[in-house]
């Protein structure tokens, strides 16, 4: 799940994992691997606020599928830059 608000000349970016995940091994892996696909994805994103919040199933979710749902959610959210032709 990801919450996004535009901002001007800035990226602020919260990762969050509720104890329904597991335990902290678990929730700190589930914000590890948000976190590494925030920052693959960073340079295409506009600015502003990011609060990213990992579910109960992330866990179990492949890497491909966890990275393809990511980046669905950015594109709905009009969070990803327009590609400039050029």
């Amino acid at each position: 799940m990801l919450f996004f608000l535009p901002a001007a000349d800035t990226k602020k970016v919260g990762f969050t994992a509720t104890k329904k995940i597991g335990n902290a091994v678990k929730r700190n892996r589930a914000k590890r691997r948000l976190r590494a696909l925030f920052l693959e994805h960073s340079s295409q994103l506009k600015d502003g606020t990011y609060i990213f919040v990992a579910k109960q199933t992330i866990d179990e979710t492949a890497h491909q599928k966890l990275k393809s749902d990511f980046e669905k959610v950015l594109i709905r959210l009009d969070a990803v830059k327009k590609k400039s032709n050029g």
